[in-house]
């Protein structure tokens, strides 16, 4: 798992890091300044070749430090460097005071008041408040950069950390936030970089290794696609048979893009249960996929009599005056791997307790903000409050804690789809930065994703690698289909990411035997 950190996690590990002597803060605020201008001069090579103008901004806590190296480190490359420092130069920590005193050795530290010039420059760099930030900042103190993001030849601006304003933890802005092209964290991500307003905020993200101990939390991480073994040799039930419950006549395309998924992600068998209504019109739209007869929760018992069927979906399509009685028929008896998505989440919104009841914890609900909001109505309220009211309230926190309330996997969707389990376990699947997919939002995704997450289920992976791995290949299929993509096109893209997966796995096992060599660091600080 790819970790990020809260705030707190990563003053613990700076803090175990000084205090047990093997870096000193002056180093790592060196290393962090350093890792800033070759991030800047990898993201805009121009940059590095001549001498520009850049304007720091510094704040009165250790990110203005970062910046007060930053500004040095330019005006070294030949820069014309303004610095403007928010607040007392003699009230700067100790390192930062440092740094703030080999700067004035080359250059001035100008007033805030000042500040506002900035937008002159080739280069802005926000260093003014970190991740730290619980509170939020005066409009005063963001004032310049939003005036540099809005002028009509805006400089190119990066952010040391995280955007000034926003929450690290939770990606929500605390009052007025800044705005960055580029933001440079260090060690490693924060969840505020993938949540909420943060990814808007944010621009292009680059992690900088500051050579602090890789110490894995275990507590949120990026979603990363499990090693998908290869379908076992012999029968087709050894790669499980998915159960897929459709709607009635005119309703059944939803269903079918969730079988199809199933389908398509490898599971042995997929059968669409379907009312007598609708048969012949899904009948003349299948031919891999199997029919079965199901009208209410008496025919879907008689249909999981056939105990090879591991995995079922409910909800895409089915409609809501059928939903509740075939969950409760689909949840009865053993417990079976199951996901519930859409009519099937809605139809318990008047008594979410009676579904939780139900669940087990091989079980996944795939809820976006709406059906969140029904079954989890005092969550999504703390989720909507504002920021500015006190500590933010993550939508990590919420995922987590709908999960252990309903005792089984949660997936929430939205361009920050969060993952959690009731164990605590929690991964964010981001479609944005690097893994921008906007064309994702078009009807009927979330219902292959539904049966993406069933298929994977009964190949016979657990309920929260199911779900971790299906929201990568949803985001992962429509990158590569790229711009143009409608629902139907996601199946029909999993075998050329499979086959990427596989030739990327083959890469790295020849880089571990020594087939391959690395190359140094191009970087100009380095």
């Amino acid at each position: 798992m790819i970790e990020v950190l809260t705030a707190s996690e990563m003053r613990s590990i700076e803090r175990a890091a000084i205090e047990g002597g093997s870096v000193t803060g002056l180093e790592l605020m060196e290393r962090a300044g350093r890792g800033v201008v070759a991030a800047v001069f990898e993201q805009w090579p121009g940059l590095a070749v001549a001498p520009h103008r850049a304007a720091v901004l510094c704040g009165p806590g250790n990110n203005g430090g970062d910046g007060f190296v930053i500004a040095r480190l330019l005006k070294e490359w030949g820069w014309e460097v303004d610095l403007f420092l928010l607040g007392d130069a003699d009230r700067l920590p100790a390192d930062a005071a440092a740094n703030c005193a080999r700067w004035r050795a080359m250059g001035r530290v100008g007033d805030w008041s000042g500040a506002d010039r900035a937008q002159h420059a080739d280069l802005v760099v926000d260093a003014l408040f970190g991740t730290g930030l619980t509170r939020p900042v005066s409009g005063d103190a963001i004032a310049p950069i939003r005036a540099c993001a809005e002028a009509r030849n805006r400089p190119r601006m990066v952010a040391v950390d995280i955007v000034s304003g926003l929450d690290a933890d939770s990606g929500r802005a605390l009052g007025p936030a800044g705005i960055a092209d580029l933001t440079v964290c260090f060690h490693r991500a924060k969840p505020g970089h993938y949540l909420a307003e943060g990814p808007g905020l944010t621009g292009r993200l680059r992690v900088c290794d500051i050579g602090l101990s890789a110490v894995a939390t275990g507590a949120v991480g990026i979603a990363e696609p499990s090693a998908i073994a290869k379908p076992p040799a012999g029968h087709k039930y050894a790669s499980g048979h998915a159960l897929v419950l459709s709607g009635g006549a005119g309703r059944t395309g939803a269903a079918r893009l969730a079988a199809r998924g199933a389908l398509r992600v490898g599971a042995g068998l997929v059968t669409l249960g379907v009312p007598g209504s609708a048969q012949m019109e899904v009948a003349s739209q299948i031919t891999a996929i199997m029919l079965a007869r199901v009208e209410d929760g008496a025919g879907l018992a008689s249909v999981l009599e056939d105990g090879r069927i591991n995995a079922l979906c409910l909800g895409p399509g089915l409609g809501l005056a059928r939903a509740r009685d075939l969950v409760e028929a689909g949840l009865a008896g053993p417990a079976r791997a199951l996901v519930l998505d859409a009519d099937a989440l809605s139809t318990f919104s008047d008594d979410p307790q009676a579904l939780f009841t139900l669940l087990n914890d091989a079980c996944v609900l795939t809820p976006h903000g709406g059906e969140f909001a029904r079954l989890f109505p005092d969550l999504a309220e703390k989720l909507e409050a504002s920021a500015t009211a006190g500590p933010a309230f993550s939508k990590v926190d919420a995922t987590r804690e709908a999960a252990r309330r309903a005792g089984c996997v949660v997936l929430f969707k939205g361009a920050d789809t969060v993952i959690a389990s009731p164990d605590g376990a929690c991964v964010i699947n981001p479609a944005f930065h690097d893994r921008a997919a906007p064309w994702l939002a078009t009807a009927g995704s979330g219902d292959v994703l539904a049966g993406v997450i069933t298929g994977l289920l009964a190949r016979g992976l657990g309920a929260f690698r199911a779900a971790e791995t299906a929201a990568w290949l949803h985001v992962e299929c429509a990158r590569n289909f790229g711009p143009g993509l409608i629902a139907e096109d996601l199946p029909e893209e999993l075998p050329r990411v499979f086959r990427a997966l596989e030739a990327e796995a083959e890469r790295q096992a020849a880089r571990r035997s020594g087939s391959t060599g690395s190359q140094a660091s191009s970087s100009p600080l380095t």
